[in-house]
């Protein structure tokens, strides 16, 4: 039997991602819009409480267990920055191109570019769930000033894996579900969730 998930975002990437993680265990994930779900209020400083905060509100108003994830990059030498305010990092309205321009000009003047991404995931059964699951990854790399590749999104082109000696935005969609902060928490909830 077949249970419906919502999840608490409207993403099509993570739409995609997880419902094939989750398909095998008995979950049909549905973004939150195909129930008029609006977004969530974050206005919380850890990744986990908005995560929880936006499973809560989907579960709330749609009577139906949730999944929500929060994540950012966050860079050693600026205590963790732009953290859970990576998406809105260089202000309003949301930019790639200026939150990338924003964080390579904060970390000009710092030796450490060490930077790692960061995945809270968050299933609720309810939206009282005094036991929410909760899965947790993290990607380390460092912060390039110069972009390279096209994949990917977000900081993607300015985050740096040694290891690899290549972007994020030069992975495969495979390579990067595989090795991402986010491909490790969601695997991570799967074993929790069987």
């Amino acid at each position: 039997m077949t249970q419906v998930l919502v999840l608490a975002s409207n993403n099509p990437g993570k739409l995609k991602e997880f419902g094939e993680l989750l398909a095998p265990i008995g979950f049909d994930v549905r973004p939150q819009g195909q129930f008029d779900v609006p977004e969530a209020e974050e206005p919380h400083i850890t990744f986990v409480e908005n995560a929880l905060a936006k499973a809560r509100h989907a579960s709330r108003l749609t009577g139906l267990p949730a999944l929500a994830d929060d994540s950012g990059i966050c860079a050693n030498a600026l205590g963790g920055e732009p953290g859970v305010r990576s998406a809105r990092y260089a202000g309003e309205p949301k930019s790639d191109a200026r939150n990338n321009e924003k964080l390579v000009a904060d970390l000009a003047t710092q030796v450490d570019k060490s930077a790692y991404y960061y995945c809270a995931l968050v299933f609720v059964r309810h939206a009282d769930d005094p036991q929410p699951v909760i899965a947790e990854g993290r990607w380390d790399g460092e912060v390039r000033a110069v972009a390279s590749g096209q994949g990917g999104f977000g900081y993607d082109p300015h985050f740096w894996l040694p290891a690899l000696g290549k972007s994020a935005a030069e992975l495969s969609a495979a390579e990067k579900n595989r090795l991402s902060h986010r491909g490790q928490a969601l695997r991570l909830l799967v074993e929790k969730l069987k």
